[in-house]
């Protein structure tokens, strides 16, 4: 890596830096300007306009603590309810005495406090079992919810049944008051079953689970679980009848109260809590989400706008609440949990649900126990694939539309995905390879020049003459016809590429468990050797693939260096530095990607290596020699320099 190379680098890096700014500019100006179109609407008088740019806003702000004030005070001028408020409520109107806190954040409340649905405050638990060839679902009547998920074709890592989520590690249902001001919690109700069967197996028809929560003889609450055959998915219908005496009657949401303890279920927890996360989606809109790979301990986020799902993600299987027509509302909190060795996160959601005042209403909702492979979720519609995080822009799109169409049609015909890697790594260097051959050429050629270079050093020694033996190169290297800086392009070419590898393979659950040579899961680290201490960065274990990535780089670089004539202490304490630093940090991530990291370095050196075979040491210095007689053709740039030059009197220097 040669001084010019490291300038390119140096002008990329200031490319994206510029972008940045731009990019931040164009969000102030963009925020700016939706507050103020929010402030004129407000002083017109049409609040529920003024509302949509408010939320407009947050769209390139999120979470500014101004314009979500602004949109609550809004909310109760429209009537309007948020999930906070109510439950705010709640916890002032119940007393502290009659609430108790179980260890998944659940609460029990005296049966006195429950008004009408007083008689459904005890009972005893009971479990209906609902399920398919892929799920199998246990409802508690004690909630009516959805009490534990089982995805039949999967195992943890150390072989158990991959649960979901299970027992009080969840909450599920609905908060609302009654018309004489009683707070009710159906999570903590007992519901009763329209039939006596307990397990409902499905084949050809959907199954149904039918549960009430009564009130009166006539008034009750009824959920309706739907199971079709060969779906992760489970329809779930909640309806009110003849509520409308219990309910008051301005009452136009009630709150949606999710909460889950995420169970860990792979080998690597801290690759599993890299990639845990909380999503959703705006109605008819973007899909936001907590940021991959956060350190922060609590998060915290408030949408006061419709939405479409929410999902609680894991590194390779999800739980989503969808919806196919919207939710008014959300507050999702997103919380790590270090003393627990069984979770690795605990995310909570108050969402709005609307309500229309009346004897009967009803509100259709899905949830989704299943597998984040993509093709799976993009049945479900509403982009719920996008809980899959590929990366942005181009990035994204070459994982979407390149990477994992690619993938998925070489899964048809090959059964082990370690050779599905080494075919998908091919086929890209053969696609780049037209880009890098003139970068491998250019690289061939400075070796040849190597002497002529290394004889500059001996000419102009000292410091002070480091421009000139500079400009002595630059022009030695273009009266051969070598354009140092040509290996910028190809290397800018490839970084999108080496990016959307970095974000596939840590998410992608075709690897998951997938044996390839001595690696016994490709979608974590392969582990060879474990230490009896723990290294800061690097671990307590030695990845083979990721010392093999290592030395690949080691060696690819090596033959760059000497390519380009660098022999600067400085520069190859920093070119080796590195690989080194690439190997502490991805000692515990997927062994699919150091090996495709290994495999690409290989095929790099391959290529580099067959490069140079093309090149005529001989013919590069006849040309050198035949441009020396010729006098050096000056760029456009150059010319305009030394006009400017003479005009102020400087004449330039001498060649």
């Amino acid at each position: 890596m040669d001084k010019n190379t490291i300038t390119g680098l140096i002008l990329i890096f200031l490319v994206f830096i510029g972008f940045s700014i731009y990019n931040n500019n164009k969000l102030n100006k963009g925020f700016k300007n939706a507050v103020a179109a929010a402030e004129e609407q407000v002083a017109n008088g049409n609040f529920e306009r003024a509302r949509t740019e408010y939320v407009n806003a947050l769209r390139f702000k999120p979470n500014q603590p101004e314009v979500l004030a602004k949109i609550n005070e809004l909310n109760n001028k429209l009537g309007i309810t948020t999930g906070n408020q109510i439950q705010d409520t709640i916890n002032t109107i119940l007393p502290e005495k009659n609430i108790t806190q179980s260890a998944a954040g659940t609460e029990t409340v005296e049966p006195g406090q429950f008004g009408a649905f007083a008689g459904a405050a005890v009972g005893e638990n009971e479990f209906i079992t609902l399920e398919n060839n892929l799920l199998e679902l246990k409802i508690s009547l004690k909630g009516g919810r959805v009490y534990s998920a089982r995805l039949k074709e999967y195992v943890t890592h150390d072989s158990l049944p991959l649960i979901l989520f299970s027992g009080d590690s969840t909450v599920f249902g609905f908060n609302f008051f009654t018309a004489d001001n009683k707070a009710v919690q159906t999570n903590n109700l007992y519901f009763s079953p329209s039939s006596e069967e307990r397990s409902i197996s499905v084949t050809n028809d959907p199954g149904l689970v039918v549960l009430r929560l009564n009130a009166d003889s006539d008034k009750y609450i009824e959920y309706k679980y739907t199971l079709p055959p060969d779906k992760y998915h489970v329809l779930f219908d909640v309806s009110f009848h003849n509520m409308d005496k219990i309910m008051p009657a301005n009452q136009n949401s009630i709150t949606l109260d999710w909460r889950m303890y995420i169970p860990q279920k792979e080998k690597g927890r801290i690759n599993e809590e890299n990639y845990t996360s909380l999503k959703y989606k705006y109605y008819q809109d973007d899909v936001e989400g907590t940021r991959m790979r956060s350190k922060k301990a609590s998060e915290q986020i408030e949408i006061p706008t419709r939405l479409s799902w929410v999902a609680y993600v894991d590194q390779f299987f999800s739980a989503a609440v969808i919806t196919d027509s919207y939710f008014l509302n959300g507050s999702l909190t997103s919380n790590m949990t270090p003393e627990s060795k069984k979770y690795i996160r605990y995310f909570t959601s108050e969402i709005g649900v609307p309500v229309t005042p009346g004897p009967d209403m009803s509100y259709q909702m899905r949830f989704y126990y299943g597998p984040n492979h993509t093709s799976t979720l993009k049945k479900e519609g509403l982009e719920l694939e996008k809980i899959i995080y590929l990366g942005k822009n181009i990035t994204g799109w070459i994982s979407r539309f390149v990477i994992i169409p690619v993938f998925n049609w070489l899964e048809k015909y090959i059964k082990s995905y370690g050779l599905i890697i080494l075919i998908l790594t091919i086929l890209i260097k053969i696609v780049l390879f037209p880009l890098t051959f003139k970068s491998y050429q250019s690289q061939a050629k400075m070796q040849v020049l190597k002497p002529l270079v290394d004889e500059l050093g001996k000419k102009f020694p000292k410091k002070e003459d480091a421009m000139k033996k500079q400009q002595a190169t630059m022009d030695l290297y273009k009266r051969a016809g070598i354009n140092p800086m040509g290996g910028c392009l190809p290397m800018l070419l490839q970084f999108p590429i080496l990016f959307a590898m970095f974000r596939f393979f840590p998410v992608s659950i075709e690897l998951r468990q997938e044996h390839f040579l001595w690696a016994t899961d490709l979608s974590t680290y392969d582990s060879i050797l474990t230490l009896p201490f723990s290294i800061p960065i690097y671990g307590s274990h030695v990845s083979l693939f990721t010392l093999l990535m290592t030395a690949s780089s080691l060696l690819t670089m090596k033959m760059s260096g000497s390519s380009a004539g660098q022999d600067q202490p400085g520069m190859k304490m920093m070119m080796y530095m590195m690989p080194v630093m690439f190997m502490l940090i991805l000692n515990q991530w997927s062994s699919g990607l150091t090996y495709y990291y290994f495999l690409a370095n290989m095929l790099t050196w391959i290529q580099n290596v067959i490069s140079k075979r093309f090149i005529d040491a001989e013919k590069v210095l006849a040309v050198l020699e035949e441009n020396k007689k010729k006098p050096l053709k000056k760029s456009k740039w150059q010319q305009r320099l030394e006009e400017a030059a003479k005009q102020r009197g400087i004449n330039p220097p001498k060649r």
